[in-house]
This record gives structure tokens, C-alpha cells and sequence, in this order.
């Protein structure tokens, strides 16, 4: 660690404690939830679900402060170093109590903890970043930055490609997507046709299908980042009218290419590449939430196919998509579980209405209702329901062999999905913050500027130092994607992620006021749409406790 500047020094060595003392509170659990065993019993760990959701929240917060520190290393000079120990200090200030209160639950002993609470050298890093001057001088810099033009500040390397597409994706979504947005979110209109058509033509919906199969993705590699890239910009412009439309054909793609058949692959990936038809995601059931294992929507065996019965609930984009991705169970023993789930490609005539019913010749009903939410609109999401739906045995992913086999199949499309959303948790903050450095610079307050004052310097320095630490995790984790890992990570950057974009936008909605509530002002839409990410996808109490906290406490079990 002498090797890195001084800036970043301090920041790394507290977190390098904090996290033997993270380590040891996962040890504990693990050693807890196991039972003398080497695997994790389910009952025991739910016990500690408390304990489990303060460690992985933990988990991210040392992960983005200790990935923001070292790639800002090399220009420790700039406004970004100053940021990146902002973070730090909010990251170290947010875990220590965290950890205190899973060490008094396990019965541990508070002295390292203590030791590092009374430690000079985080008494000094507070001094430097976490006063309220120090707070105001980094926030000064960052305005000053803004006025001049330039950003020094959030930047992650990308190479010459992906400097091209951010450009041409972030100029589409400033002129395009922007001016339109206000409007369909406030008369909850569908995304035109002529905006999607504009993004067909552009390619974003092949960004996970290789080029042999129609799309813009390499052949022998996934590129994760472009999809990040394109996500992120196109997030900035609005988060219901562009930058979610990718969300859906990135899931069902890489479960076409994780499951499918060569025959499956080669006949709908082409077509989903070029937008035709549009995507949607049929999971989650009105009595089963996020427990995947718990889904009872039936498909029943017939000649020739699968009949559907049952409900399907915020399925966005059901009403515009011609394609919907339905987990069903294939299995009648519902002691199976997740085991006894398939996924099945449902055709669909696509609609802009708000509601539909469409029939079989043979009595088939599928049926839609558009669900009135307080943001996200643009794409809506439904509520769906089969009645004796006939669906082809060609249209059950792997056919024969993916019977039993949907919850994998899902699951390695989620991955994508969860990264792909905190690339969009990071356009809106991008959107937001961008709001609230103008709307501060222009809002005279008792006869100055509102971005004089101590107070909301401090506010905008913390804004982008989160924005910016969730945007170097983001972009970090694509690279582990594209190298065949990432499954925990994925859901870790989307937990911290979309619960920044929350509280960023809020702080963005407070900065502008009363006009802050106005729904003619975008941050009020920017508030109202940050407020979903922490909930599809996984909602956030999911991912911490069985995703996140469960792989951390099998891991220690496996290396102990």
C-alpha cells in the first residue's frame, strides 16, 4: 500500500481493518448458520436475517469505497481524490455501527471495532473529508469543475469503442429521448414507436447476442461494458422511456444462450437483436414475490405443447412486447420447488393499450392490466393471466432438456439484468445531479446563489462522490462479468446502487425546493423513478439476504 499517494493511503489501510473485523462477523455467521456442517442450513440462517442484511450492506460499502480509492489512485491530485475519501468516509461511518451491532448479536468481542473508532488515523481522515469544511471545499471544487466544462470527476477508462458509444448513446439520449420524456411520464404514455424504432436501428436491443446470431456482441466474449455504456446514457435521458427497454432482451437472451437449443438460438435471438418482436419478462406471481421457489403458474401437458393457467404480476412492457419470457411449472410436485421450473416463450399480438384480451381459436384467453404506478411509466407493468394458453413444446427454452431447468436459466439472465440496472441507477443520478449543480448555480437564496452555501457544497460533494463510487463498481464489476464471474457482485453493485440513486435523487428533488415537487420539473420524475430500482430485479431485501449475505457465509464455509 506505500506505493499508492498519499491521498488514498489512509482511506485503504482503515478499510483494509474494517475489513478483517467484516471477515471475522462472516466467519461467525457462517460458522452459526452451518451447525458444525460444511453446508448452510436455511432455518438457522434465517434466524440472522437481521445480522446477514447488515453484512452485505456492509459488504458494499467496503467493496465501493476500496474499488473508488484504487482506480482514482493514479490522479490522486484531482477533484475525484478528494470525492473518493468523501465516500470513504461515509462508507467507514455507515459500517462500523453495522458491525458493531452483528458482533454484539454474535457474541463477539467489540475491541478491534472499538479500537478502530478511537483510531487517530480515522479521527484525521473525519478531519480532512468529513467535516463540514472539508465538505464544502471538496463540493466548491466540484462546482467550479462544472462551470468550467469540464469533468474530472467519475471518469472510468474506456477504450476508444466505448468512448464512442457513450458519446453517441449520451447525445441520442440528451436530443431524442430527453425533450420527450417529461411528457410520457406525465400523461403516462407508451414509448413511441418512432423513439423505439430510432433504438432498433441503432442496435441496442442485440447488445448481448453475438454477432453470428444477429447482434452487435463479439463472438467468442461477452461485452458486458457496452452494455453498461449504452445503459447508462441512455438512463440519463429518461429511465421509463429508454434506458430500461434493453433490461427485458438482455434477460431473455442470455437465457436463449445459456438453455436454448442451436435450433431456438438461431431462430429468436436474430429476431430479438432487431427489436422484432419487443420482450417481456413474465416472473414474478401476486403470491409469490421474489420467492421464485413459490411460483404455481401451471403449465399443464398437451398434445403438442403446454397449456398456461394462472397470474403473473409486474410484468413490464407485456401490453408493447410480441414475446413473453413466463417461468411455469412444468412439474405438478410442487415439493420440487425452483427444480420444478421451465421457461416457456409465449407469443403475443403487441398493443399500446393499457389493457388486453387476447384469445386462441381454441379457447385460449390472455388477458392484461397495466398497473398505475407513481413513476416508471412509459413501459408500464402488468398484471397477466392464462387461461388454458397453448403454448409449443418448441417454445419451452431447451426444449425436452430444459424441463426442470428455468430457475438457471432465469438466474443467468438476471445477472446481466442486475448489472444492467445499476447502470441505470447511475444514469438517473447523473440526471439528477446534473438538476441540482444548475438548479443551485441559478436559485438566488437570502441574496446568493444557492451553490454558496456551506451547507449545500457539502450536500453536492456528497451526491457525487456516491454517484461516482456506485459508477466505478458498476463499470468494475462488467470487467469481472466479461471474465466468466460476477454472480454475487451483480446483485451487490444493484443493492448499493439503486438505494443511492433513492437518496441522491431525493437530495436532488430537496435542493430545488417547492419547484422540487412540481411534477413539470424533471428531478420530481427523477425521484419518483429511482424509488422502483430497489425493487425489481430483485428486490433489495432478496439480494442482500439470499443472494449476497448467503454467498458470503458459503464461501466462508468452503474456505475456512
Amino acid at each position: 500500500m506505500t506505493d499508492l499517494p498519499a491521498p488514498v493511503q489512509v482511506p485503504l489501510m482503515l478499510l483494509s481493518r474494517l475489513r478483517g473485523a467484516f471477515d471475522t462477523a462472516v466467519a461467525s455467521l457462517a460458522e452459526r448458520c452451518a451447525a458444525g456442517g460444511t453446508q448452510v442450513d436455511a432455518a438457522l440462517f434465517d434466524k440472522y436475517q437481521v445480522e446477514a442484511y447488515e453484512l452485505a450492506w456492509t459488504c458494499a460499502d467496503l467493496l465501493a469505497a476500496e474499488t473508488y480509492l484504487r482506480e482514482v489512485a493514479p490522479q490522486a491530485a484531482a477533484v475525484e481524490a478528494a470525492l473518493a475519501a468523501v465516500f470513504a468516509v461515509d462508507a467507514i461511518s455507515a459500517s462500523l455501527p453495522r458491525l458493531e451491532t452483528v458482533y454484539l448479536a454474535l457474541g463477539l468481542d467489540l475491541g478491534a471495532l472499538r479500537a478502530m473508532s478511537a483510531a487517530p488515523e480515522w479521527a484525521a481522515l473525519r478531519q480532512a473529508s468529513g467535516t463540514g469544511e472539508a465538505l464544502a471545499a471538496a463540493g466548491a471544487r466540484l462546482v467550479r469543475h462544472a462551470n468550467e466544462g469540464g469533468q474530472t470527476w467519475a471518469v472510468v477508462p474506456l477504450d476508444e469503442p466505448l468512448q464512442m458509444a457513450r458519446a453517441s448513446f449520451h447525445r441520442f439520449a440528451m436530443d431524442v429521448v430527453a425533450p420527450q420524456a417529461a411528457a410520457i411520464h406525465r400523461h403516462d404514455l407508451t414509448v413511441p414507436e418512432p423513439l423505439i424504432d430510432s433504438l432498433r436501428q441503432m442496435g441496442v436491443f442485440g447488445l448481448s447476442i453475438p454477432e453470428r446470431l444477429g447482434g452487435i456482441a463479439p463472438d467468442d466474449r461477452d461485452d458486458t461494458q457496452m452494455m453498461v455504456v449504452v445503459t447508462e446514457a441512455l438512463s440519463e435521458g429518461s429511465l421509463g422511456a429508454a434506458g430500461s427497454l434493453i433490461t427485458r432482451p438482455e434477460i431473455l437472451s442470455r437465457a436463449l444462450l445459456v438453455g436454448g437449443t442451436l435450433a431456438q438460438q438461431q431462430h429468436w435471438l436474430p429476431k430479438i437483436a432487431a427489436g422484432q418482436p419487443l420482450c417481456a419478462i413474465a416472473i414474478t406471481e401476486p403470491d409469490a414475490g421474489s420467492d421464485v421457489a413459490s411460483l404455481q403458474l401451471k403449465a399443464s401437458p398437451v398434445p403438442g405443447g403446454w397449456r398456461l393457467d394462472g397470474a403473473k404480476t409486474w410484468c413490464t412492457f407485456a401490453g408493447k412486447a410480441g414475446l413473453l419470457m413466463v417461468l411455469a411449472r412444468t412439474d405438478a410436485d410442487r415439493n420440487l420447488g425452483y427444480k420444478g421450473l421451465s421457461v416457456l416463450l409465449v407469443e403475443k399480438p403487441p398493443t399500446e393499450a393499457h389493457a388486453f384480451d387476447h384469445q386462441q381459436s381454441d379457447g385460449g384467453r390472455l388477458r392484461g392490466r397495466a398497473i398505475p404506478t407513481i413513476g416508471y411509466r412509459g413501459m408500464h407493468s402488468y398484471e397477466v393471466s392464462f387461461e388454458a394458453w397453448f403454448v409449443p413444446d418448441d417454445h419451452v427454452i431447451g426444449e425436452a432438456t430444459g424441463l426442470g431447468k428455468g430457475f438457471y436459466f432465469t438466474m443467468a439472465g438476471m445477472m446481466g439484468g442486475r448489472l444492467q440496472t445499476a447502470a441505470r441507477a447511475c444514469g438517473v443520478m447523473w440526471a439528477a445531479l446534473r438538476a441540482a449543480l444548475a438548479y443551485s448555480a441559478d436559485r438566488q437564496v437570502f441574496g446568493a446563489p444557492l451553490n454558496k452555501y456551506p451547507l449545500t457544497l457539502a450536500k453536492l460533494a456528497r451526491m457525487a462522490a456516491r454517484l461516482a463510487a456506485c459508477r466505478h463498481l458498476t463499470y468494475a464489476i462488467a470487467r469481472v462479468m466479461d471474465s466468466g464471474g460476477g454472480r454475487v457482485e451483480a446483485s451487490l453493485v444493484k443493492l448499493l446502487a439503486c438505494r443511492s440513486a433513492e437518496w441522491l435523487t431525493r437530495e436532488a428533488l430537496q435542493l430545488h425546493g417547492g419547484m422540487g415537487y412540481a411534477e413539470e420539473t424533471d428531478v420530481s420524475r427523477y425521484f419518483v423513478d429511482a424509488r422502483v430500482l430497489s425493487i425489481f430485479e430483485g428486490a433489495e431485501e432478496t439480494l442482500a439476504l439470499k443472494v449476497i449475505a448467503r454467498g458470503l457465509v458459503e464461501a466462508a464455509l468452503s474456505h475456512p
